[in-house]
């Protein structure tokens, strides 16, 4: 059984919760995310020929785009040079000289990225609940925190993935070219080479099996959690389309992401105490 001396821990995830605070990025980020949440919840339906709140379902579904693009690149140049760059700068070997277990090491520095990715996300989402809830009541506003719950979760499985990133290499430089890449993986070209494939075969590739292939990407786990129960909305998001009913269980999906922030963590706690 793990003995962590968890005063420890919150020491070092305060000072990395400190240090954003003090450069503004939890500002910058939550001022970019209420201004891009509120122009898509506005503006959203503009193609339709409809401005304006609309329906708390549509209004989710506009924002997934957002999240998917935004939070992962986000999350991932917050964390990917939480050790590496500890390393370059010579202040590894001084932190690891403190009286501070490697596992503590990294769980204070994920906690502290993780409060701060967790703090932007809410707060710049915070003046669209407030909208939300008058114009739609306590209903709307339970299945926007529900989105919002699943966006911070999105962010904190990618955190991970950059925490093992900034293990894994040697050189700032690579860390932060891996994390574009793995960005560019998840985010852009994963659904695109499972859609070429599906249409290429007519159809007929991977049947249902290919819709269990979405769960190797947290992306993917975070659009089914939040479109697949939405049946008008199915159609504008591709490959959503084709997941079986049995990945509509929220439960699964919120289990399925939770698996992607432990799984990377893990792994990077192992690699990092070899």
């Amino acid at each position: 059984m793990l003995n962590i001396e968890w005063r420890q821990v919150a020491t070092l995830a305060g000072k990395e919760f400190r240090d954003r605070m003090r450069n503004r990025w939890v500002l910058a980020v939550a001022l970019v995310f209420a201004v891009f949440s509120l122009v898509i919840t506005y503006f959203g339906g503009a193609q339709q020929g409809q401005v304006g709140l609309r329906s708390i379902e549509f209004t989710i579904a506009s924002l997934v785009s957002l999240v998917i693009y935004l939070i992962p690149l986000i999350a991932l140049l917050l964390g990917f040079d939480a050790v590496v760059g500890e390393r370059e700068r010579g202040s590894l070997d001084l932190l690891l000289a403190l009286p501070i277990t490697r596992f503590e090491l990294l769980l204070g520095k994920y906690l502290g990225l993780a409060c701060a990715l967790t703090l932007s996300t809410v707060a710049g989402f915070a003046l669209d609940a407030v909208l939300l809830y008058r114009q739609f009541g306590w209903p709307g506003l339970y299945h926007y925190l529900g989105f919002m719950v699943s966006s911070v979760l999105l962010g904190l499985a990618f955190l991970s993935l950059a925490l093992l990133l900034s293990v894994l290499t040697r050189e700032r430089t690579r860390a932060s070219g891996l994390a574009i890449a793995l960005w560019f993986v998840f985010v852009l070209v994963f659904d695109l080479l499972l859609l070429g494939l599906l249409v290429a075969s007519g159809g007929e590739f991977g049947g249902q099996a290919l819709a269990y292939v979405l769960l190797l990407n947290p992306a993917d786990v975070f659009r089914i959690l939040n479109v697949f129960s939405l049946d008008q909305m199915r159609s504008l998001y591709g490959l959503t389309s084709i997941v079986p009913p049995a990945l509509a269980n929220p439960w699964l999906m919120g289990g399925a992401m939770l698996a992607w922030i432990t799984a990377p963590l893990a792994l990077a706690t192992w690699r990092f105490r070899a």
